[in-house]
């Protein structure tokens, strides 16, 4: 496994008794399409988790791979105008998870921010989300989700 994916499954052991499976794919999951063709599910079921600027805020928007971030609903869901949202840049990205684009999981971060969650996900017995890299996935459900996460379950999506 790789290091960041092993360091990824151990945080989660040590911080909720989760013992994830992870699966890594030398092909890559850079993208939900990409993930869902690896994995053999349907794209609705890949977690991509989004991290996004309000402002001044970080905020981790876990999307379902369906869908996209609407920046508008999520200006509203912290009365924010709507020009102060953006997507987080690399490093941004990195100092709010700790985590890469492309292997942020939806959970063990390294700083605290808001979490807000797809109601989509509620659709599924199933879902997959990165374990730390681009090519390394872990299942969990969406009860799990709110135990890893607490999220909010918002529609901010398109």
């Amino acid at each position: 496994m790789h290091p960041t994916a092993q360091t990824f499954a151990d945080q989660l052991k040590d911080e909720y008794g989760f013992d994830a499976v992870v699966e890594e794919f030398p092909e890559g999951t850079k993208t939900a399409d990409d993930a869902a063709d690896a994995i053999g599910c349907d794209v609705a079921q890949i977690v991509k988790s989004i991290v996004m600027r309000v402002g001044d805020e970080t905020v981790v928007v876990l999307t379902s791979g369906a869908n996209r971030v609407d920046e508008a609903k999520l200006a509203a869901e912290f009365e924010a105008d709507p020009s102060a949202v953006r997507s987080a840049n690399a490093s941004e990205v990195k100092a709010a998870t700790g985590w890469s684009i492309g292997g942020v999981p939806p959970t063990c971060h390294t700083t605290v921010c808001p979490v807000l969650a797809d109601p989509t996900f509620d659709t599924f017995e199933e879902i997959w989300a990165a374990a730390g890299t681009p090519e390394a996935v872990f299942r969990l459900t969406p009860e799990r989700l709110r135990t890893l996460s607490n999220p909010r379950f918002v529609d901010v999506f398109e």
